[in-house]
């Protein structure tokens, strides 16, 4: 199968210097291999999305550039696709209803091992052997393997994870109904074919977790690439959330460029937006894990 790429934002906000660097990185993946571009809104969490989000990142990725191949896809359009993959795990008994709260699952972890691993609230799995009959469900779990997943990131080298000790039996339906965000991309990535995702580290723990999931589904797994992510003064991420500003685009080259040396490049001496693709292009297609040439997130197998 030929490159197939995609960007996924979700619209809460508009793109930020964080988000353009997932942006601009997928963008390059794609067209240094010859490939295609394809743009998802991520919209089902419906109680974070802005108004008129969805069209502003649109219109910020195409100022800069960025123009993207077929349909804009919505995961709010695609709500029967999710059914029918969890009407699959259900029929091979692969999912169970789990009536769990938030709090009384932080308690249980907390019991049993003191604090929160990672930022992660592994599930013990309660709610696993409890007759349905017998159980108010709130939301609907994934049954996860024991054993751990080892996959290759194309920045990071090597990655493993064990599943079901780091996360646990995880949700694939929220308690208000929501399809949760782990099923809805494999589901939406196989459809849209994709063959290579690349993204920021903020969702390289969700990687193991997705890949499990696709083999369960029987779809294609994807390749990985998890670029760096952008931090403000104190380490902190930048998101939307913590009040990230919007990308300013009365210059947009500048935005390139800085979201540029954000992945480790150098400045690039471009006269435009479209010098700065070409040029850009052609840099990444000879190796992006070859970046930071700064000296962040250095490889402990890179030569240099």
């Amino acid at each position: 199968m030929s490159y197939i790429g995609r960007f996924a934002p979700s619209p809460s906000g508009p793109l930020h210097a964080g988000s353009a660097v997932a942006a601009v990185a997928s963008f390059l993946d794609a067209r240094a291999h010859g490939g295609i571009w394809r743009v998802r809104i991520e919209d089902l969490d419906t109680p974070r999305v802005a108004a008129g989000a969805a069209d502003l990142i649109l219109q910020q990725l195409y100022t800069l550039g960025m123009h993207w191949d077929g349909e804009v896809w919505y995961q709010s359009h695609r709500l029967a696709a999710y059914q029918a993959a969890f009407d699959q795990l259900l029929a091979s008994g692969l999912v169970y209803p789990c009536g769990c709260t938030r709090r009384e699952i932080a308690d249980s972890v907390l019991r049993l091992q003191g604090h929160f691993p990672d930022g992660e609230r592994p599930y013990p799995g309660t709610c696993r052997h409890v007759p349905a009959s017998g159980l108010r469900a709130l939301s609907w779990r994934l049954c996860v393997p024991q054993g751990v997943i080892h996959f290759e990131d194309r920045w990071l080298g090597p990655m493993q994870q064990d599943v079901a000790a780091a996360v646990g039996d995880f949700v694939i339906r929220r308690a208000d109904g929501v399809w949760a965000y782990q099923l809805a991309v494999v589901v939406d990535d196989a459809a849209q074919q994709v063959t290579d995702i690349v993204r920021g580290q903020d969702l390289l723990g969700s990687t193991a977790r997705q890949q499990l999931l696709a083999g369960m589904l029987g779809v294609t797994i994807a390749s990985v690439l998890h670029v760096p992510l952008v931090t403000d003064a104190t380490g902190q991420k930048l998101s939307k959330q913590n009040g990230a500003p919007s990308l300013n685009l009365t210059q947009p080259l500048e935005v390139l460029q800085q979201t540029w040396l954000q992945l480790g490049f150098e400045r690039i001496a471009a006269k435009n937006v479209d010098d700065f693709w070409a040029q850009a292009t052609r840099i990444w297609a000879q190796a992006p894990s070859c970046a930071n040439l700064h000296g962040n997130n250095l490889r402990s197998d890179d030569p240099r």
